[in-house]
């Protein structure tokens, strides 16, 4: 997982399940943290770890999703843990470590995208820009140092400074890389949809109630006629569900791990 690793841990250190927790882009373990301070999940070995690339970790030479997938599947086994939650792209590297076949244990998917057009348009946009040679270092920059300021208004306040800060510092050229990396994966799905579902392993799909990510009635329809997943809305809750709701997701998570098998 590079030569730095971000990890944070909580929990039981003697529980029957542990999970492994993957924050999104451009977030670290600070972002886990109300989650895992929650009650319902006490009695569970939790780890946390920031992809690397993210936060002042140093960033792999390949950024695919598929060695994302590969990577955080090593660390979940060496962890010992039997269940996943992932945050938007954490979550989307768990659906590949399940379509690999690399993990098999129950998933917690915080806002995955499941098709290109899914996606926030800021970031396509964002994508397209830092493609341009000689502009897209600059566009990436910018936003880095603008987001602070354009994300407080969308976290609780008693941790916006925190976590606004987390991911404002960020380095510009390894998010340039990983998104590039990111957006490869899903030009090669039309939908990630049936691949969850082919992966076969129990998984709680989780989306706020006003979550900016989209979802097509066609993937909404084949997640549902799926007999291993579940859909799950939490209200009240933006993209950022894990930090709106903490303890609504810590249920989830709790009820998840409790029916994983070794």
């Amino acid at each position: 997982m590079g030569e730095r690793r971000d990890v944070r841990r909580a929990g039981a250190s003697n529980a029957s399940h542990r999970v492994l927790m993957i924050p999104g882009a451009l977030c670290t373990t600070e972002f886990y943290a109300d989650v895992m301070a929650e009650p319902a999940v006490a009695g569970l070995g939790m780890v946390a770890a920031t992809q690397p690339g993210f936060g002042r970790t140093e960033a792999p030479e390949d950024v695919s999703m598929e060695n994302y997938a590969r990577l955080m599947a090593e660390f979940a086994a060496e962890s010992g843990c039997d269940a996943v939650v992932g945050h938007s792209l954490g979550a989307n590297v768990a659906i590949e470590m399940a379509a690999l076949g690399l993990f098999k244990g129950p998933l917690v998917l915080l806002s995955p995208t499941f098709s290109r057009g899914d996606e926030a348009t800021f970031l396509t946009v964002l994508n397209a820009v830092g493609r341009v040679p000689g502009l897209g270092g600059a566009a990436w920059t910018a936003l880095l140092k603008l987001l602070p300021w354009s994300v407080k208004h969308e976290l609780p306040p008693q941790r916006a400074e925190a976590l606004a800060a987390v991911m404002g510092g960020n380095d510009p050229t390894a998010c340039r890389r990983i998104v590039r990396g990111y957006y490869a994966y899903l030009d090669r799905y039309p939908s990630l949809a049936p691949r969850l579902c082919g992966a076969g392993v129990p998984a709680w799909v989780v989306r706020g109630d006003r979550d900016m990510i989209g979802l097509t009635d066609g993937e909404r329809r084949d997640l549902r006629a799926c007999p291993q997943v579940r859909m799950v809305t939490v209200a009240d809750a933006g993209h950022l569900l894990l930090v709106d709701q903490p303890a609504a997701v810590a249920e989830i998570v709790a009820e998840a791990a409790t029916a994983s098998v070794r």
